[in-house]
């Protein structure tokens, strides 16, 4: 019996569907995987926006719990019960009030620069996690889980600094080869593991995973040599300033033209998954590789096309990271950066406008959450616990409506829209 042809696409954004196929085909198997994959990363913004109130209070029960004061109220709570309530409400309002000063405007401060400060430090924060995060939600919008964009923020800060720091070349012309060498970098570096999975089918998590190790382990061996490193501590000298990303608002602010890549790299996603030929056949392979198959579409060589694009993005966060925030390489130069724009692309829906905001939240907390430790002497790890729950919650939209009794979505509600 010859296979179901596949319908047309309904409009001009949505990926055909597939021919049913026998449960627990090997095919059938990988459109699970993908159906999950769309589920996390799709959904409405009232069920983020919630997701975030509760992991907000819980935070705050969290922080109710380890304040001193509220532990000393509490030992005469059935007494005076109202000294409880007031101390456990003033930890929590003074906490986030600080965490508010330091991520988005500081109330306190005398002079203008002072009171916007924070929040350029949010966006400078921000501008490596939004690039990465577009670059890991072009692979999840395509089926494929790029959990290497560690490495490959590594490999692009390295190949970027190492142009900033040695070559000579015009003012201008040096920072567009540098950035264009950190995109290059990080496409190849992730177009192994594309290679890998259209060649061989080896898994694109466990290969991306093992390059994050290889990218970091070749890093702090290449930090040992007189290439890379300045002397006796691993550390290379400073991009020179011909590379650097030019500042934005002046000596005073950290806030880099880097920031301005985010926001071009965001509508590139946009108008790559949403307009473009090459974005139609990626959201049609993630939707249903046998239906895209069908259709003449050639998996394999999309798998390595999309992973050379998810990789570039990343590659080209590394290198805003090199070439204007730290000015060198260290074996820390990537953080947690990889890692986090995976949460981020999560936290956004994969979708370019949730994972801009998404940044800004992310870069938000990770810089209020400083301040707020300082002021305030909570525990930074609150903000982590915080972040973590926004994860949970965002990941299953069923927990967040039961608790909150929202109505089940409609059927089909998780289809793909434009975004």
């Amino acid at each position: 019996m010859s296979a179901a042809k596949p319908a047309p696409p309904s409009g001009a954004t949505d990926p055909a569907p597939g021919p049913e196929r026998p449960a627990g085909s090997k095919s059938g198997n990988g459109d699970r995987a993908a159906q999950v994959l769309r589920e996390v990363s799709t959904g409405t913004f009232g069920v983020t926006f919630l997701a975030f109130v509760l992991a907000l209070v819980i935070g705050g029960l969290l922080i109710i719990a380890v304040d001193d004061d509220v532990a000393d109220a509490a030992s005469y709570l059935f007494a005076r019960p109202a000294d409880f309530f007031t101390a456990a409400w003033s930890a929590v309002s003074e906490a986030y009030a600080a965490l508010f000063r330091g991520a988005v405007f500081n109330y306190e401060a005398s002079t203008v620069s002072g009171a916007i400060k924070p929040l350029t430090e949010t966006m400078t924060a921000a501008t490596p996690l939004i690039i990465a995060a577009l670059g890991v939600a072009v692979g999840f919008r395509a089926g494929l889980f790029n959990i290497g964009a560690q490495g490959q923020v590594i490999m692009g800060a390295t190949i970027a600094g190492f142009v900033g720091f040695t070559w000579n070349l015009p003012v201008g012309i040096h920072l567009l080869v540098a950035l264009l060498g950190g995109v290059i970098a990080g496409g190849l570096w992730a177009g192994i593991a594309g290679l890998l999975k259209a060649r061989t089918g080896a898994h694109e998590v466990i290969v991306t995973i093992m390059l994050n190790y290889v990218a970091l382990y070749l890093l702090q061996f290449l930090l040992t040599t007189d290439a890379f490193s300045t002397g006796n501590q691993p550390k290379s000298p400073s991009v020179k300033s011909t590379a650097q990303l030019p500042l934005l608002l002046g000596d005073g602010f950290r806030l880099n033209a880097g920031f301005l890549l985010a926001i071009l790299s965001a509508v590139f996603v946009w108008w790559l998954m949403s307009r473009s030929t090459i974005g139609f056949r990626f959201r049609a392979v993630g939707s249903n590789a046998h239906a895209a198959r069908t259709a003449g579409m050639s998996v394999t060589a999309t798998f390595v096309l999309v992973m050379i694009v998810s990789g570039a993005l990343a590659g080209l966060a590394g290198a805003t990271q090199v070439l204007g925030t730290e000015k060198f390489l260290t074996d820390g130069i990537a953080g947690s950066l990889g890692f986090d724009a995976i949460t981020v692309a999560l936290l956004g829906r994969s979708r370019p406008l949730g994972i801009f905001l998404a940044g800004l939240l992310y870069g938000g907390l990770n810089v209020g959450g400083r301040v707020m430790e300082v002021s305030t002497g909570t525990p930074i790890d609150i903000v982590l616990v915080i972040q973590s729950l926004v994860v949970l919650f965002i990941a299953a939209p069923p927990l967040v409506r039961a608790i909150f009794h929202l109505p089940a979505p409609r059927t089909g509600a998780s289809k793909e829209v434009a975004a």
